[in-house]
């Protein structure tokens, strides 16, 4: 029986020989074209997130109610837009320090732990329009010292207190468009040094003496603007659709300045002396008066506690005295 020849073989196809002439071309190739297409559930990807080259995590209109698990440091963008989560609990960001952007929009967010941004201290744009946010807690946004961009848009804010931004020195763009916002709270444009840009359309602004620092700060950052962009006054009737930054610092002049530091420190330190002084004074007047009203006590008790004094009485059967003599009680006797 004669043995087959290497020449009766069945030519091999093409695609066995492109292997066993490029093995390492094509075995380096196929990891290139897996992750440049981006893959859902890498190590390094959220759970039902698609990943892509640059640390860009893509949870967008996922349906999602929690933020997702699976989160590290090497995601630089996060967009969690069109969910449902919610609220955002205390570090739910945690895993995640390395973030630069924070997408958060159209989530039905009512509630905002004021820990849920705990160390995010490289984040510098974050989204929170149009959600359902009434109220922001103090020191929500205080880890984030290195924002530039916060969007608080589409909201439902009514007022915004300095203690919920706190001090933001890179900040450099703020949209507050579109809530219940009548007036900003003092001191809250004072912690925004590198501020520029300031969206405030679409809220019903009251005209008065709590608008003079907001006004100010339009007039000294002027910017181009469409008569769309420009916020208007709501009320007083008389000043209705009148540009906030047409008011010149004259306008306020019948408003009260406030207080210098020099007279706030007067204050602070005559305020607590004065009330000492005036409670001990009640306190001395209080036992001066205890004291006269329990030494009248223990007069009374003495006088109520004291023999009377006795008269002398003469003994019935003894000699009478001359002086009683001619009364009539010696009369019988001496019968």
């Amino acid at each position: 029986m004669r043995s087959p020849s290497f020449a009766s073989w069945p030519p091999p196809p093409p695609l066995l020989l492109l292997l066993l002439l490029h093995p390492w071309q094509v075995c380096t190739q196929a990891p290139s074209l897996a992750t440049s297409s981006g893959v859902s559930g890498a190590p390094d990807c959220p759970e039902a997130c698609a990943c892509a080259p640059g640390g860009q995590a893509n949870c967008s209109a996922l349906a999602l109610s929690a933020v997702p698990a699976g989160l590290s440091r090497r995601v630089r963008a996060l967009l969690l837009d069109h969910n449902r989560l919610g609220s955002l609990p205390p570090g739910a960001f945690a895993d995640a320090d390395a973030l630069l952007r924070l997408d958060l929009r159209e989530n039905g967010l009512r509630w905002v732990h004021a820990r849920a941004f705990w160390g995010l201290g490289a984040l510098q744009r974050l989204d929170l329009s149009a959600n359902r946010l009434e109220a922001l807690a103090p020191g929500t946004f205080g880890p984030l010292r290195a924002l530039r961009t916060l969007s608080l848009a589409g909201n439902r804010l009514a007022r915004l207190e300095p203690a919920a931004l706190g001090a933001l020195p890179l900040l450099r763009a703020l949209s507050l468009q579109d809530n219940a916002l009548s007036a900003l709270s003092p001191g809250l444009l004072a912690g925004l040094p590198a501020l520029d840009a300031l969206r405030l359309r679409g809220n019903p602004w009251t005209c008065d003496c709590a608008l003079r620092p907001l006004c100010t700060w339009l007039r000294r950052h002027p910017r181009p603007a469409s008569e769309a962009e420009t916020p208007v006054c709501v009320s007083p009737g008389r000043l209705a659709r009148s540009p906030l930054a047409a008011f010149p610092d004259a306008a306020f002049r019948h408003c009260a300045r406030p207080l210098a530091p020099r007279d706030l420190a007067m204050i602070y330190m005559l305020g607590p002396a004065s009330f000492l002084a005036s409670l001990a004074a009640c306190l001395a007047l209080g036992s001066a008066l205890t004291a006269c009203r329990a030494r009248r006590r223990r007069r009374q008790r003495t006088a109520a506690h004291r023999p009377p004094r006795r008269s002398l009485d003469l003994d019935p059967g003894g000699p009478a005295s001359p002086a009683n003599a001619g009364s009539p009680a010696a009369a019988p006797a001496e019968a």
